[in-house]
């Protein structure tokens, strides 16, 4: 039975027929019982571009009919429905074959930070075109010094006038090569402490003095990049809340962004399910054993997604539901990489373009590091719980309290 037609109140059952009605007439229903990630082996500039277009073709098309921003007001582009409403909706879509992906960083990251934190005239110029799919968005966060420990990031931002001046750098920002927008935390005072300094910034990523040069990945991919700001000037009209609270925009953007990874992170059950039985390994007592935990991994991720859609659906804030999610999506993902190579035997071993499946599952397993990474390591998401919700004693830090210009760097 659909527990949808359980739990949904008389309202929202009716919202669900109308989005399942919309869905069924503009996308193919997704193949299978189960979700599925769909895992490109094309490291191509066109698969690239390609994909990029069908999310803006998708989202273009939501926005046209009514469907973009299920939860955003209306004045913004919204549809100014519930935020229950947004999460049936989400539910409904995942059935379907779209592509959503390219724009998720400013859809999922930006855009509810921006309806937290932003100014009106902010709310009012980017919202619209992230809805409309007319923006690609990317997060100019971390720096080689400053990655696991994000809080002594050194860009700096300079008021000069209406306008500040950055210089810095970068690393590890995904889609700078083709974003329109990046949301940059810089600091811009270096005579309190750390935490105290930063300032949160929408950086139009074809100003003057930006340079992104692609990292390759293990996978062939060079999905990320790191960029170079030279005397870039940023209007002072693009700070989003006041100069030094960018600390706690950023971690409004950072409990979205683990909401998302630990969302949409893995592989399903009934893909390595299906992979077991196409090798002859489904009837293997080891074998089998495996499949039951992969099965426990990927139902117990997808109730906290639930659990955290839901949070949000009420309008709270996220706090360690984002955490706990990404912790443990983390572990999903490096488990059922250990248990898709190991199905495949000798064949795991084989690179990309000679391995079965066309590579599928090992561009998966290569590809697992960089989402783990992303968004917190496990180290970063345990110390966040252990300290936020646990209430255990921090780290003796004694940079947390210095003036940040005389905190000793290498």
């Amino acid at each position: 039975m659909d527990d949808s037609k359980i739990l949904d109140s008389a309202e929202d059952a009716e919202f669900r027929a109308q989005a399942r009605e919309f869905l069924s007439a503009h996308a193919a229903l997704r193949m299978g019982t189960d979700r599925t990630t769909l895992l490109s082996t094309d490291a191509s500039r066109e698969a690239e571009l390609a994909h990029i277009a069908a999310a803006r073709t998708w989202q273009r098309t939501l926005f046209d009919h009514g469907w973009a921003g299920i939860a955003w007001p209306k004045i913004y582009g919204g549809r100014g429905g519930t935020r229950e409403q947004a999460k049936i909706f989400s539910e409904e879509e995942l059935r379907y074959e779209v592509n959503t992906g390219a724009l998720s960083i400013g859809l999922q990251m930006v855009g509810p930070t921006l309806l937290e934190h932003g100014s009106e005239e902010q709310k009012l110029k980017f919202l619209p075109e992230m809805l409309r799919g007319e923006a690609l968005w990317c997060q100019l966060f971390s720096e080689p010094g400053a990655g696991s420990d994000l809080a002594g990031l050194t860009t700096k931002a300079e008021l000069d006038g209406d306008e500040y001046l950055v210089n810095g750098q970068k690393v590890w920002t995904s889609s700078a090569h083709v974003a329109d927008w990046g949301m940059m935390i810089a600091r811009t005072d270096w005579d309190v402490p750390k935490h105290r300094g930063i300032s949160y910034f929408l950086v139009d990523m074809r100003s003057p003095g930006i340079e992104v040069r692609p990292l390759v990945q293990i996978t062939g991919f060079a999905h990320f990049n790191e960029v170079f700001l030279t005397d870039v000037k940023v209007p002072a009209a693009n700070l989003v809340d006041q100069p030094g609270n960018g600390w706690r925009v950023a971690n409004t953007t950072l409990s979205n962004e683990r909401n998302m990874i630990g969302s949409g992170s893995g592989i399903s059950f009934q893909s390595i399910l299906e992979l077991a039985h196409s090798l002859d390994r489904g009837d293997d007592p080891l074998v089998r054993q495996e499949l039951a935990h992969s099965y426990t991994r990927f139902h117990l991720v997808l109730w906290l997604a639930g659990r955290a859609r839901a949070r949000a659906s009420r309008g709270d804030h996220l706090g360690p539901e984002a955490s706990v999610l990404k912790l443990l999506a983390s572990q999903k993902m490096a488990a059922d990489g250990d248990l898709v190579m190991a199905l495949q035997g000798a064949g795991g071993m084989l690179k990309l373009e000679d391995a079965p499946f066309d590579g599928m599952w090992q561009s998966y397993f290569l590809n697992q590091w960089s989402v783990r990474i992303g968004g917190g390591t496990e180290q970063i998401q345990r110390n966040v719980l252990g300290e936020r919700v646990l209430g255990l004693p921090s780290e003796n830090r004694p940079d947390k309290v210095l003036p940040f210009k005389d905190v000793p760097r290498n």
